[in-house]
């Protein structure tokens, strides 16, 4: 009698038309993918295009409204998390979600503690913990350390640690790569390379599109809540994907028009912090874009939060319109018209639990009172230029900033700052989270306003986008920073020499 081999053709994970509202705003609207065993799935579309959604119903956060989704043959109906999650279902969200005040052990085992008799099994606990690490090649992170104390790079590998806890079937990482080094993100690929032999299926959700092309042999597009589009990744082009992406052809990634520096507008001279920076000397010319790169650590985020007044300096000297302004603080470093983008929206970008109005408006709140007081239509109106100006997706500017997509989060801390007219706009990390289309409207943004004499720090871990877009770019090393040069004169591997302080970086190879 011959062998039923037709369970071998079963994909893994099978989603049919998959439906979820919110009230009136259509989330997922017949969504439909097939993941095989051992595959790596690209999942791309646009912010609020419904990737978040859909991993929140495979992971068991949300209840699909229509549907089915089946796994490994069997009908697959996540009535929670941690249901899912011991189905074989693993998610690995975009925004952090530890327990900030727990160990990196306690952390990664969280959850799922070995235990008997109702007693932990503590000795079982640190050797699985271990074994997680070892697995995506930090053997060196100590267990013990409060998560808290981390880097945001750190406490993303503990969450990608905690994942692979109770080897999953299907692990569902969305931008793991958004905070990791080059050297982590390798790192992450190989993991995901022996997972993948393994015989687990990976969905991989990624902005870069590069990434997805490395990792994944197959795709799928979502669009408005639709799938739109699935293949082979080899042999896709990525303007096809792009095209596909936003229902339109991107014409140019990186605009830049022809634009002269101006005069100084910011001046640091030998500035350091308590710990980092270590020395800093650069000028901001009114009208140009100066690019900084460097690993994470390098002390990038601690130079613009010691420039804006967030952190207090050691030694140095700031000039702000060629006055001295070294000792000040962020209320008068907006008042001099200098602005701050920070790298964590999620602490300290924005006020999650106020609206997009409030948010967008709270650091000049001028145009939109009378009297002292605030005018809501006023302040809506304004909040709502800015919306439509950078394609915000949200109901009205009334909606919490907290209830929108991470990509639509950053375009409101961004438009904070278009809002308060920062003539020295100082942006870590601006395009982290951001989806292919928006990211080219934020370079064609920040190209104008370069135009329009403003002057910007552009800090990113992108180098593609860093050579498109700046005048100039200086390395970051160990705190200090190098020679900032046009970006003519350097190519990334260049670069990548400079942040790992080899000698002459600057020499081609």
């Amino acid at each position: 009698m011959p062998v039923d081999d037709s369970s071998a053709l079963e994909p893994r994970l099978r989603v049919e038309r998959v439906a979820k509202r919110f009230g009136t705003t259509v989330a997922l609207d017949g969504v439909s993918l097939e993941v095989a065993s051992g595959e790596v799935h690209a999942l791309i579309g646009e912010n609020g295009a419904g990737k978040s959604t859909l991993m929140k119903v495979l992971s068991g956060a949300h209840r699909p409204d229509a549907g089915s989704l089946t796994l490994d043959g069997q009908p697959f109906e996540p009535s929670d998390p941690l249901h899912a999650h011991n189905c074989g279902v693993a998610m690995i969200y975009q925004e952090l979600n530890l327990a900030p005040d727990l160990s990196v052990e306690e952390n990664i085992l969280l959850g799922r503690e070995p235990a008997a008799l109702g007693w932990l099994r503590r000795g079982e606990r640190r050797r699985l913990a271990k074994r997680a690490l070892e697995e995506i090649g930090q053997p060196q992170m100590p267990l013990d350390t409060p998560v808290r104390s981390l880097t945001i790079a750190q406490q993303q590998l503990v969450e990608i640690a905690r994942a692979l806890v109770g080897e999953p079937r299907v692990l569902i990482m969305d931008e793991p790569t958004s905070s990791l080094t080059q050297v982590d993100t390798e790192n992450l690929f190989g993991v995901i390379e022996r997972m993948s032999r393994r015989g687990v299926s990976v969905i991989y959700i990624s902005h870069f599109l590069e990434e997805c092309q490395r990792v994944a042999s197959r795709f799928t597009v979502l669009r408005d809540g639709r799938s739109v589009g699935s293949g082979a990744m080899s042999g896709t082009a990525l303007d096809s994907i792009i095209q596909l992406m936003v229902g339109r052809t991107v014409d140019e990634i990186y605009p830049r028009t022809s634009r002269a520096a101006g005069e100084p507008v910011l001046e640091l001279c030998g500035v350091a912090g308590l710990a980092k920076p270590s020395r800093v000397d650069l000028t901001l010319r009114a009208g140009e874009i100066v690019g900084l790169f460097g690993l994470v650590g390098a002390g990038r985020t601690e130079t613009l939060r010691a420039v804006f007044g967030l952190d207090r300096l050691a030694n140095g000297i700031v000039k702000i319109f060629s006055h001295e302004a070294t000792r000040s603080t962020p209320a008068k470093r907006l008042a001099n018209g200098v602005g701050l983008l920070s790298e964590d929206r999620k602490e300290e970008g924005l006020l999650l639990g106020r609206s997009i109005a409030d948010n967008l408006t709270m650091t000049r709140l001028g145009p939109g009172t009378h009297l002292g007081i605030v005018n809501g239509t006023a302040q809506a109106a304004a909040a709502g230029k800015w919306m439509a100006k950078l394609d915000v997706k949200a109901s009205d500017a009334a909606q919490p900033v907290g209830e929108l997509s991470g990509g639509n989060q950053q375009k409101i801390a961004l438009g904070r700052l278009l809002h308060h007219e920062a003539d020295i706009l100082l942006l870590d990390e601006p395009t982290r989270g951001i989806d292919v289309g928006s990211k080219a409207q934020i370079y064609r943004l920040m190209n104008e306003l370069a135009a329009q004499g403003k002057a910007l720090v552009f800090v990113s871990s992108y180098l593609p986008e860093l050579l498109g877009v700046c005048d100039r770019i200086g390395v970051m090393f160990r705190g200090e920073l190098s020679e900032v040069r046009p970006v003519a004169d350097w190519s990334e591997a260049e670069i990548i020499r400079a942040a790992v302080g080899q000698a002459d970086a600057g020499e081609a190879a």
